[in-house]
């Protein structure tokens, strides 16, 4: 890799951190559209398996509440695995590009829900049922599309979580989508051995980047967090829509 793109590759994957950090996503998106700016689809996504992985074990593990997390969250976590695999073995691009955009309008609706100030609120009673369901949902749109947002972020902002813990819960929760969908795509996709070191690189300065959002989101109040993580899931769904009909 010439030092150029290099260059590039580490300025994407600071961004990209910095964004994870704020608001607990964003890596893989922001990262996919820009680094296909200078390389193939398929090496881009080979960058990006490693940095991805690393962000998400550190997100989901930097804070005090795991253990009550993953007490909380494992039916919706094992829905996310069951509907990963079963959508890999039964739905092959979904949709195709009018998938990625539709997921992407709906993403934006939701966001400009939040920003009108429409609360969503999940009963407790209610997450033993809806918990396996949306991680389902979440596991079937990954295998389809690779993104896994929705519905799992809007499920996770509904149950009454605090910004930090939201964030360490989204860390799980991607954490998990990540690890499932690599099982299925196992022995299908290798990486190359002149992209090691680029993607090595890349999750020192992802995790740079991370750190710093996360030295900014300690500073934010509650209703600034509210206003970026929203205007961020509204930025990635435009994204998604755009790529989609483009």
């Amino acid at each position: 890799m010439v030092l150029s793109t290099l260059a590039f590759v580490l300025a994407v994957f600071l961004v990209a951190g910095f964004s994870k950090g704020i608001i607990g996503l964003g890596l893989p998106t922001i990262s996919m559209g820009l680094l296909a700016l200078v390389l193939p689809p398929f090496e881009a996504a080979a960058l990006l398996i490693l940095p991805s992985l690393v962000t998400n074990v550190w997100q989901m593990v930097d804070g005090p509440h795991l253990s009550r997390l993953l007490r909380r969250l494992w039916p919706l976590n094992l829905g996310v695995c069951l509907g990963t695999w079963a959508g890999a073995a039964f739905v092959s691009g979904l949709g195709g590009a009018y998938g990625a955009a539709a997921l992407g309008v709906a993403l934006m609706a939701y966001a400009l829900s939040g920003l009108a100030a429409l609360k969503f609120a999940v009963p407790a009673p209610a997450e033993r049922w809806l918990g396996p369901a949306a991680g389902a949902a979440t596991g079937a749109i990954t295998a389809a599309t690779g993104v896994f947002v929705i519905p799992a972020v809007p499920y996770l902002q509904a149950i009454g979580l605090t910004k930090d813990e939201l964030v360490q819960a989204l860390g799980l929760s991607f954490t998990v989508s990540t690890l499932a969908l690599a099982v299925t795509l196992m022995g299908r996709t290798d990486l190359g051995a002149g992209l090691a070191w680029p993607s090595v690189a890349g999750v020192v300065v992802a995790l740079l980047g991370m750190r710093l959002g996360q030295a900014v989101r300690t500073h934010l109040s509650p209703q600034t967090f509210r206003l970026c993580f929203f205007a961020g899931l509204l930025a990635l769904g435009g994204y998604l829509a755009a790529r989609g009909l483009a």
